[in-house]
């Protein structure tokens, strides 16, 4: 199976070579290439591949670039940091999506579907992307979420990923982020700040003094007058309440 492989960050385009070759000795990769241009460049001058790997935010801007200028008649397999672009792009009707970093178990997974449709896939009459959601997709950019938070330490600077982030808190006039470690770090933001900058699908803000991950939140307990109980990890030094009014978009929230 001839695939190509479209991604920017040369680690990461080592890593799914690496998943790859793990998973299946039948994959050739033919070619990695970093940006919109050189891939337009290389279905031009290149037999399409059986399958593509298509990371959506390449050096020079959105791959979707590529489906306007080129038909692309083979499947695809989106690669992204971002949930939002994921979910998005597996509506376009690609064969799946991966999210960053990539587990093997999910790429084993996306590989699987590609078996399932292959034989029924029809090379010259199926596009692998709709063109009308595609516009409407980069008439609709993606927002920018923050990926880090700078903390002081002393003379120290410390950059904390967003993923490491577990809940963030205020306590008189002081916004504190919280790791998954239970690492505590001073941060020079207000709670309403980080809510703007933030991935809400993600993150919620529970009351006025904490915003949480979904990873962090435990368990969840109804309490008097119809507000919940959230049992952070790390735990938190005090109890943390939804209210009655936020409630029922919280549980919403949790089910999405």
């Amino acid at each position: 199976m001839n695939v190509l492989i479209v991604e920017d960050e040369p680690f990461a385009q080592q890593e799914l070579k690496r998943l790859l070759a793990a998973i299946r000795r039948d994959i050739i990769v033919l070619d990695c290439i970093d940006s919109v241009e050189d891939t337009i460049h290389w279905l031009r001058s290149n037999p399409l591949p059986d399958l593509i790997f298509l990371d959506i935010q390449l050096s020079d801007g959105l791959s979707f670039e590529i489906f306007r200028q080129e038909k692309i008649l083979c499947p695809v397999i989106f690669t992204t940091a971002f949930d939002e672009y994921a979910i998005q792009a597996f509506k376009v009707n690609s064969i799946d999506y991966l999210l960053k970093p990539v587990k093997q178990s999910e790429l084993s997974s996306a590989l699987s579907k590609f078996d399932d449709v292959k034989a029924s896939w029809q090379v010259q009459s199926r596009p692998a992307i709709d063109i009308s959601v595609l516009e409407q997709l980069m008439q609709n950019p993606r927002k920018e979420y923050k990926a880090r938070f700078i903390a002081r330490i002393g003379d120290q600077i410390k950059h904390i990923s967003i993923e490491d982030v577990s809940w963030f808190y205020a306590e008189d006039n002081v916004v504190f982020l919280i790791t998954r470690t239970n690492n505590r770090y001073i941060i020079d933001y207000t709670l309403d700040q980080v809510s703007q900058q933030i991935d809400l699908s993600r993150f919620f803000r529970l009351n006025r003094s904490y915003i949480a991950a979904i990873q962090s939140i435990g368990k969840v307990n109804r309490y008097f007058n119809g507000r919940l109980l959230i049992e952070l990890n790390p735990a938190a030094p005090e109890q943390v309440f939804v209210s009655r009014a936020k409630a029922q978009e919280f549980i919403e929230w949790l089910d999405k």
